[in-house]
């Protein structure tokens, strides 16, 4: 069988965009989606649907109780619930999706987002 074609797109610097973002807020210590997250999710998927040629960027964060290698793990864990929610509940191709931890340590030289959330990014499209 054939291998999907996989989309090369970067996240680097998509915390500082602006537009198109959508926080979904995180229980501390969780990674599992709760009832705030659908809407937010839903919008996102939404407007992903609407603009097939832009790649997603789904960036998990938290705070560093527990340390920074916990913290980046379960960054990444919830990325990766978003993620999923978005290909599977939504319809969004996998391919245009890219779920990346974020966390106080590694990302000094950019604002952090609420350190209990996700940020799904829409990507401007690529020209």
């Amino acid at each position: 069988p054939a291998l999907a074609q996989v989309r090369g797109f970067s996240c680097v610097g998509a915390e500082q965009l602006e537009d198109d973002v959508f926080d979904i807020p995180f229980a501390r210590g969780s990674d599992r989606l709760g009832p705030a997250a659908d809407s937010p999710i839903a919008a996102a998927a939404e407007r992903a649907q609407a603009a097939p040629g832009r790649n997603i960027c789904v960036l998990g964060h938290a705070d560093a109780e527990g340390g920074a290698q916990a913290a980046t793990r379960l960054a990444a864990r919830r990325a990766a619930a978003v993620a999923t929610a978005l290909a599977t509940r939504h319809g969004v191709e996998r391919d245009r999706i890219r779920a990346e931890a974020r966390s106080p340590r590694f990302a000094t030289n950019t604002p952090n987002r609420p350190g209990r959330n996700v940020s799904i990014v829409l990507l401007p499209r690529a020209e």
